[in-house]
């Protein structure tokens, strides 16, 4: 069995649902080291998420930040964690119900997903940053 690991750094992104398949392909050439295994990314956030689902059609991602903006809303009276901004506490609500983390089969190289699933980076802050993911690749 071999074991690598990585600290990958996502750019900034504004609020929404973002497909980022790609970019943390980019950053693993690792990857086609490994015939067989398991691939962990963790992302390093307590206000972002990671999620798998529809790569083709962007109104996914558009129904996806819509349908969350509405489950769990800003501005509620109940919130008492509030000294960073309005969207901060329903922010870490977000990312405990989407994840914070995914593991991905990985065969001949590759991430096994399916035909029309990508990898989401959730961002549920206004003004977030640079987005932290550590990946560990596990196999043979």
């Amino acid at each position: 069995m071999k074991i690598a690991q990585k600290l990958i750094t996502l750019k900034a992104r504004p609020r929404g649902f973002h497909l980022i398949t790609n970019e943390i392909l980019e950053h693993l050439p690792e990857l086609s080291d490994f015939h067989a295994g398991i691939a962990h990314l963790f992302l390093m956030h307590t206000s972002a998420s990671l999620t798998i689902n529809e790569n083709a059609d962007p109104n996914v991602r558009n129904d996806f930040f819509a349908f969350t903006q509405r489950l769990v809303p800003e501005n509620e009276p109940y919130y008492t964690h509030t000294l960073e901004g309005s969207e901060d506490m329903p922010a870490h609500i977000k990312s405990s119900l989407y994840g914070n983390f995914l593991a991905i089969p990985i065969n001949t190289g590759r991430f096994v997903l399916g035909t029309w699933q990508g990898i989401y980076l959730g961002e549920h802050r206004d003004f977030a940053g640079n987005r932290k993911i550590y990946v560990t690749l596990m196999g043979e």
